[in-house]
């Protein structure tokens, strides 16, 4: 067996900027680092907080403009925060929220290009 410590997922955006702004705006995270393809043709920037060292890649492919097929989105990437109303009126605010399952106690937001984010309250 191979062990191996997960350091980041991967998620196509359309506008780079516009998505920066969102995860900076609902979760906190702000660029670590960058990396622009010499030709231009994509750019990596990875995205995280100061007490994780788990990081989000959001790339940017010239070449494709369009939406990104994203089929059912049962794929998604889940959040633990210290305040539950406080993110949830903030998230509210911000017009993200897109599924709440109040029974399970937690609700789903989406960023600019459609990826759902679950947010759920710390243990």
């Amino acid at each position: 067996m191979i062990k191996g410590h997960v350091i980041h997922c991967n998620i196509n955006v359309t506008n780079l900027e516009k998505s920066l702004a969102f995860y900076k705006e609902a979760l906190g995270l702000e660029e670590k680092r960058r990396k622009v393809a010499s030709d231009g043709s994509f750019i990596l920037v990875y995205i995280g907080n100061d007490f994780d060292d788990f990081e989000i890649e959001l790339t940017w492919l010239k070449d494709h403009p369009q939406p990104y097929e994203l089929g059912e989105n049962e794929s998604h990437i889940a959040f633990e925060v210290e305040d539950m109303q406080k993110a949830h009126a903030h998230h509210e605010q911000m017009g993200c929220i897109c599924f709440e399952n109040p029974a399970m106690g937690i609700y789903f937001i989406h960023d600019p290009d459609d990826y759902w984010l679950e947010v759920l309250p710390k243990k």
